[in-house]
Parts: structure tokens; C-alpha cells; sequence
């Protein structure tokens, strides 16, 4: 599907989701010669910061997801229930960028261009009445013997028409989204509720991921390695060498004697650098130490060859999210069992 390619930019692009999260999180910051991150380190949020995630998501994936929601006839259960949960997946992670944003009004395409913002927590409330909808879709299609059900084949390039792993995909995304929710005192009942419908299908374990054919050709590679590694021709970009670890996130792997490092960050020669986030005097202390040779750009765990997998839902975040429900018992399971695997699936994902 078109949409799917379409995600896995809006997650893995320069300026996306992914990069936004490094940024704000502490963990990446600019080396010597570069301008490129003033406003996130200012935190000058305006309206066009990181305004590609608002344009792109309702423009090009939503879009097409909502074509084929749009689709008639029960024979397209199948579909329908995808474009829904693909749905849900992008309008929380709007909300969780920009809070409020159009929601019911939006994607009637020219017929209502300026669409009403709607309340964030509605729209969360709502995505899980979605997801539910779209697990009982793929029943009802499943259960139905009056038509021939298309079945989505290599069109899908995430499951493959896997019908199960949809279902148990659409549950991951509950996890996600009640746990946003989870210390609000007057959604306790509706999250145990919510989660106890979880235990039929159960939740997809693994990264849940998209591959339309990445190579190292034009226009082919993988969105993150052809932003944050290597061109076509095998030479570094100019985003990786502006993009490097701060120091904070290098002394805090290195005092937890964390293996990873080495997988997050690569390793110049004269050992792991990192550098503060809006630093004005990169000739401290000495000149040109913080030039791109000799800072921890991007490392190998994440930057794996421009044919790599573009990653939507790690599965260690489905067992960190599932363990902070099960410590708040909202959700039947052994936290630190939950939260342990969910450090050992970073581990593995990344190669440490």
C-alpha cells in the first residue's frame, strides 16, 4: 500500500517523529559547523516547527488510508480494518504532538478545507472505540460466508495479510495509548476494561516494521539511512554529520555501564564525545574538537544499510508500555519480567 510507504517517511525522515523525540528527549545535539537545530534547542516552538509531521501525516498517509476506509462493499472488511488502525496510528501520534487537531471534519478532502480542531483526549477516546471497531471488522469479515473476501496479499507490506497480526497490532496501540492516559483518576476503570478485551487476540510481539523493497538505489533506500547515513554513492550525509550525541546521554550509558552505546552512538577514534545541546563556543575546549570526525554521530544499531527495515512499534516499547500498566495494575502481568524483556528487546534490535 501506498500509505504504508507513506509511514514509514513521516516515522524515519529528517524532521520526523523519530528525530523529534531524540531532540526533545536530550539525546542528540549538532556538531561544529552546523546550524541546523537552533529552534529545538531555543525550544522556539511556533507554527511551522516541525510542521512537516502536521502537513505530511494529513496529505499523504491519512489520505490514503482514508480512500480505502472509504471503500464500499463488505468484501473490502479486510481492508477497511487496516486503513482504520493505520489511522489511529497516525492521529495518536498527532495528538501526542500538537495536542489538539482536526480529527472529525478532517480528510473530506475538498469538502471542508478548513476542518474543526477537536479536543485531544476526545480524539483518544475515540481512537480506541476505532481500534475496536476495526478488530471486530476483521471478525465479521472472517465470519462472513455470504461474500468472498479480498484478501490483502503482497499490496500489505507490513503483515502480509496477516489478519491476526492486525488484530493483535490494533492491541499494541491500545497499549500505547492507555498507557498516555494512565494516571488519570477517572480512566481507571475504562483502561482494565479496555485491556482485559486484549487477552483474545493478544498483542504482536516484534518490530512491527515496512519494507516497500529498500536498496541502495535512487530514491529506494531506507528513509532514515538515506537522511542520517549514507547517500547512494556510500558517502555521508550532511544530516549525519551534523547529528551527534550530547554528553549527558554518553556519562548516563556510560555510569549504567550500558553495552548499547557503542550500537546508538558510533565511536571516533579518540573515544565517545558528545556535545551539549545549544552550545555557542565550539572552540571549548580546545579548537575544532567538536568537528563531525571527532563526535559520537548516529551509531551502527540504528544505522544498519540503506535496505534496512523502517521500524513503526519496537517491541520493547510494547513491553515498557505493558509494564507500566501491569505496576499500576491496570493490566495482569509481572512488571519487572515485562520491564526486563523490554530492555532485551532494545538489546536485540540493536545488535548489543
Amino acid at each position: 500500500m501506498m500509505g504504508q510507504n507513506y509511514t514509514a517517511i513521516i516515522e524515519e525522515r529528517d524532521r520526523g517523529i523519530n528525530h523529534l523525540g531524540n531532540m526533545l528527549m536530550y539525546n542528540w545535539s549538532q556538531a561544529d559547523g552546523f546550524s541546523w537545530y537552533t529552534d529545538e534547542f531555543q525550544y522556539l516552538v511556533t507554527s511551522t516547527f516541525y510542521g512537516a509531521i502536521f502537513n505530511y501525516t494529513y496529505s499523504n498517509p491519512l489520505k490514503q488510508y482514508q480512500a480505502i476506509d472509504n471503500l464500499e462493499g463488505d468484501e473490502f472488511g479486510y481492508y477497511k480494518a487496516i486503513a482504520k488502525i493505520m489511522k489511529a496510528y497516525h492521529f495518536q501520534i498527532l495528538v501526542d504532538t500538537y495536542g489538539d487537531v482536526p480529527y472529525t471534519e478532517a480528510l473530506q478532502r475538498g469538502g471542508d478545507a478548513t476542518p474543526a480542531y477537536d479536543d485531544a483526549q476526545m480524539i483518544y477516546d475515540d481512537l480506541i472505540v476505532q481500534l475496536n471497531t476495526a478488530i471486530d471488522l476483521i471478525n465479521s469479515t472472517d465470519g462472513n460466508t455470504e461474500i468472498t473476501p479480498v484478501v490483502p496479499g503482497v499490496d500489505d507490506i507490513m503483515f502480509e495479510g496477516d489478519m491476526t497480526a492486525w488484530k493483535q497490532f490494533a492491541n499494541n496501540l491500545k497499549a500505547r495509548i492507555l498507557t498516555r492516559v494512565s494516571d488519570l483518576s477517572d480512566k481507571q476503570s475504562f483502561i482494565q476494561t479496555e485491556m482485559a478485551k486484549t487477552a483474545e487476540e493478544g498483542f504482536y510481539f516484534g518490530n512491527v516494521s515496512i519494507n516497500p523493497g529498500y536498496s541502495q538505489d535512487n530514491d529506494r533506500q531506507n528513509p532514515k539511512w538515506d537522511d542520517f547515513g549514507l547517500d547512494v554513492s556510500g558517502s555521508k550525509t550532511l544530516t549525519n554529520d551534523a547529528t551527534a550525541a550530547t554528553q549527558y546521554v554518553l556519562n548516563y550509558l556510560t555510569t549504567t555501564d550500558d553495552p548499547r552505546i557503542d550500537r546508538l552512538f558510533e565511536e571516533p577514534a579518540t573515544g565517545h564525545l558528545g556535545i551539549p545541546q545549544g552550545l555557542t563556543d565550539y572552540d571549548v575546549p580546545v579548537v575544532d574538537a567538536y568537528i563531525p570526525a571527532n563526535v559520537s554521530n548516529i551509531g551502527p544499531g540504528i544505522l544498519k544499510s540503506a535496505s534496512q527495515d523502517a521500524i513503526i512499534y519496537t517491541e520493547a516499547e510494547l513491553y515498557l508500555n505493558l509494564a507500566e500498566l501491569a505496576f499500576k495494575g491496570l493490566y495482569s502481568g509481572d512488571p519487572q519480567e515485562l520491564y526486563e524483556s523490554g530492555i532485551q528487546a532494545s538489546f536485540d534490535y540493536l545488535g548489543a
